[in-house]
């Protein structure tokens, strides 16, 4: 569609995406400047539509942005009391007390939140200041520059074919134009991935790890509510199978924030991830929370996991890549909002400054040393190596490994081991299935567990069935040919939503069935299937999961 003639819109700077890195560029570049024009384009419905709660909050980020949060009423009420690691077994469990962790891996002074909440107030407050959000405005298309640099996108495209062709009824949408555009789509963004490809902002760089993050919310029994109580969990049900673990976070108004992580390096085609959380559930700790309770939302996401190696360089011609368009997360304490924070901080401190000498289009080299060598940089250096000593020497050796690697880094600031490779990517870790056995899960009993399809009416998610599949397949046939006949199918498995089917009838050819109003925008598919047959872009607008306010 780059030929269509469309209207442009100029600003100072462009935003793509309202999550805590895209807001906090906002907020921080009116506060450097309040006469920059700036806009905020956020693909969900509303301001954390695709935001599911459930976050342990550092609140290091919003203390450089907005050091007088809590006057301001920041939706950070639920402090975190108690702080457990447990190694799970089938029928029960051993605590690993925090002594032997490192100081930063503590989450007491920390918040239990819900990120939704969080990004609605950001928002709230990045409005009264003069920025520009608009929801429910997918950005589809990069808008290049003469000399090659990205000046802007394309928002707001409806009413397309369900071919991808321009009907009677289509919107072409508009150009935004801005002096930069900064990138925080969240992880595996399409144009993040435009990009990097592009401007080759992975040469040198590790390849990027991600997990998949599949969450609940329950409402439960207030006599077994303990507000403020953080519990993680390694081990049992995933075993050798795959690395990852479970959370429990005891939000208010007797909330459960109930979770389960997946690396997606795992070999054997047949894991289930979404079977696994669910047998995660049934654990004699996790069910006694349950029963009585009620499920009140559920939805997933992929979560960046390479680490300090894994980050591509982050400036480009005229623009930069924020929070997890990056890949920001410190997978040992399970947060990445405060470094998109303090990503989008720096982003726009460079850009200020960049403007005020007059340049435009050019590549913030600044902001790619700063996020690099201060404070998001030292967060992830110095867990560098747990995520991949994990891969490769398996949970109970990287225990010991990692937190003697950890250690080392805090006390002394090297590591013994270097920094270790991740190797493959997520795809290529993908084995055959003639290597393994199918895996027999317990079917779902509606009560504590539940079947997939039931859960993606938890997430809201919503799709115009009239609307080109916004799941591209490279080659339909080698859905068959390939990640079928060699590799099991693994889509049907791995995504949390159920949008892939193989419907056979003997003696005829398998038939791929793509059930896209079912995704509720994870990526994984994008991420983990095995010959990257399938390209997540980026649906009409306001479509997606809607999260709800809790």
């Amino acid at each position: 569609m780059s030929n269509i003639e469309r209207e442009a819109m100029e600003y100072d700077v462009v935003i793509v995406g309202a999550g805590p890195a895209g807001l906090s560029a906002a907020i921080r570049l009116k506060q450097l400047d309040e006469d920059l024009s700036v806009v905020v384009l956020e693909k969900g419905s509303e301001v954390g539509a695709h935001i599911l709660s459930g976050a342990v909050l550092d609140p290091v980020g919003l203390d450089a942005l907005i050091p007088d949060w809590k006057e301001k009423g920041a939706p950070l009420n639920t402090e975190v009391t108690e702080d457990h690691f447990h190694m799970l077994g089938e029928a029960g469990s051993i605590r690993i007390p925090n002594w032997p962790m490192p100081p930063f891996m503590s989450n007491h002074g920390k918040y239990i939140v819900s990120m939704g909440n969080v990004c609605r107030w950001m928002a709230e407050q990045a409005e009264a200041m003069g920025v520009e959000i608009f929801p429910g405005m997918a950005c589809s298309e990069l808008v290049y520059g003469d000399n090659g640099e990205v000046k802007g996108v394309v928002a707001g495209v409806f009413g397309l074919e369900p071919d991808g062709s321009i009907g009677e009824n289509t919107e072409p949408g508009m150009e935004l134009h801005g002096k930069y555009v900064l990138i925080s789509e969240g992880v595996r963004g399409s144009l993040a991935k435009e990009i990097i490809a592009k401007y080759d902002l992975q040469q040198g760089r590790d390849v990027q790890k991600f997990g998949l993050g599949m969450k609940e919310i329950w409402e439960i029994d207030p006599d077994k509510h303990k507000e403020g109580k953080v519990w993680h969990s390694m081990g049992w049900p995933l075993g050798s199978n795959a690395g990852g673990g479970g959370f429990v976070y005891h939000a208010e108004n007797n909330q459960l924030y109930l979770g389960f992580v997946v690396h997606l390096n795992y070999e054997n085609p047949y894991l289930f991830p979404y079977m696994e959380f669910q047998r995660f559930k049934q654990h004699p700790q996790v069910k006694a929370l349950l029963e009585g309770g009620k499920r009140v939302a559920y939805g997933a996401r992929a979560i960046s996991e390479g680490g300090y190696q894994s980050m591509p360089k982050a400036a480009f011609p005229g623009g930069a890549l924020l929070g997890c368009s990056v890949g920001l997360v410190n997978v040992p304490r399970i947060k990445g909002n405060h470094n998109a924070m303090l990503s989008g901080k720096a982003a726009a401190e460079h850009v200020v400054a960049a403007l005020k000498e007059g340049r435009a289009g050019d590549t913030l080299e600044g902001y790619e040393i700063e996020l690099r060598e201060g404070a998001v940089g030292k967060d992830l250096k110095r867990v560098r190596n747990v995520k991949p000593l994990w891969s490769k020497f398996g949970l109970s050796a990287s225990l010991a490994l990692g937190g003697f690697d950890m250690w080392t880094n805090h006390l002394f600031g090297f590591s013994l081991f270097g920094t270790v490779k991740h190797g493959k990517t997520d795809a290529q870790s993908t084995g055959k299935a003639a290597k393994f056995k199918p895996i027999d899960y317990p079917k779902p009993d509606g009560v504590i567990s539940f079947d997939r399809l039931t859960n993606v009416a938890f997430a809201a998610t919503n799709h115009e069935e009239s609307q080109p599949c916004h799941l591209k397949l490279k080659d339909p046939q080698v859905a068959i040919d390939v990640d079928y006949k060699e590799f099991g199918g693994p889509s049907q498995r791995y995504c949390p939503a159920g949008v892939y089917e193989y419907l056979t009838e003997e003696g005829q050819e398998p038939k791929f069935v793509v059930n896209f109003q079912n995704c509720v925008h994870c990526k994984t598919c994008d991420i983990k299937e095995t010959s990257q047959n399938i390209t997540w872009t980026v649906p009409q607008g306001g479509d997606g999961p809607n999260y709800p306010n809790m």
